[in-house]
């Protein structure tokens, strides 16, 4: 079969596609049949640098990219229960730039039915950020006004509807091109960053989910009502994650204010089956920006790296 490899540091062009063996579903495990994957920046992590503390000091321990996946099971490992052979699932994968790859029968769940395989594999790893940052870390109520930064992206785009769907008001953060995007999926007002600073404009919300994590934990603070909460899902340099991590938690002892980095998110099928019945009811809708075959995944990352990105890239092994 044909897979996406990273065997060596660099930027996307070190990247190969080359023929490998086709997986075999360990106990736990799903073989399927790729339909399309999505890309997201994890998959830009192994371009070196902090990379190597966990990732392997040379190369990459593991050379496999991608984690989205939409398809097809072909075939079940020892003990898995919830699916057959020819099922259609989306979820969580391992290496799934790849024309077949395997998954935990815990990180699947049954594709939406009114879902195409891209709409699909759009969904894992920003709806599981969008859905356990506002549910779980941010404890959202309805009612609340709900600010979303980076709404255009990824998982900004999954951030505003979720945040709907519990019944917020929201406010979106993009760049002038994306304004009509962010009305279109239920943003009730928007703020145009190129021209205005959320943080500086006397605007207080009760919940902020930022999926960028462009600013200081003072800014944060000064955006938020008494008791609001802030919810850091991304980060924009090193010197940022470092605040928010560190300095975050503890200037949160003190007050009503909570700011945090929430972590990576837990891909389980029971949120995927919460956004899959989101997305059935029509209360959540995949926004696409470009799609890619498998021997063009490298220009996908590099246009992910831009981060101009409306919604999510998909590639599609054909």
């Amino acid at each position: 079969m044909k897979a996406v490899l990273q065997t060596k540091y660099g930027p996307p062009e070190v990247l190969e596609l080359i023929d490998v063996e086709k997986p075999n579903p360990k106990d736990d495990e799903v073989l399927i049949k790729v339909q399309a994957a999505s890309a997201n920046p994890l998959d830009l992590s192994k371009q070196g640098g902090a990379a190597r503390l966990y990732a392997g000091l040379l190369k990459p321990r593991d050379p496999r990219l991608g984690r989205d996946l939409a398809g097809q099971v072909e075939a079940i490992g020892n003990g898995v229960t919830q699916f057959q052979p020819g099922d259609e699932v989306f979820g969580g994968g391992m290496g799934t730039f790849a024309e077949y790859a395997t998954a935990r029968e815990n990180e699947l769940a049954l594709k939406p039915a009114n879902c195409t395989f891209e709409e699909a594999a759009a969904v894992p790893v920003v709806a599981m950020t969008a859905l356990q940052g506002l549910r779980d870390k941010g404890h959202i109520q309805p009612g609340q006004k709900v600010l979303v930064n980076g709404a255009s992206g990824g998982v900004g785009t999954f951030a505003v509807q979720i945040a709907r769907s519990f019944g917020a008001e929201v406010t979106g953060v993009c760049s002038t091109r994306n304004l009509d995007l962010l009305r279109s999926i239920g943003a009730e007002q928007v703020i145009d960053y190129t021209k205005e600073d959320f943080t500086k404009s006397g605007q207080r919300y009760d919940l902020i989910f930022d999926a960028i994590g462009n600013h200081s934990v003072s800014d944060y603070k000064r955006a938020l009502n008494p008791h609001g909460t802030c919810v850091i899902a991304g980060f924009s340099g090193i010197a940022r994650l470092f605040e928010h991590i560190v300095l975050g938690p503890l200037r949160s002892r003190s007050g009503g204010q909570k700011v945090g980095f929430m972590g990576i998110a837990n891909i389980n099928h029971g949120d995927l089956v919460f956004v899959k019945e989101l997305l059935e009811a029509g209360k959540v809708v995949p926004v696409i920006d470009r799609r890619y075959p498998l021997s063009e995944t490298a220009q996908a990352l590099r246009y992910l790296a831009e981060k101009h990105a409306r919604g999510k890239l998909i590639i599609t092994p054909v």
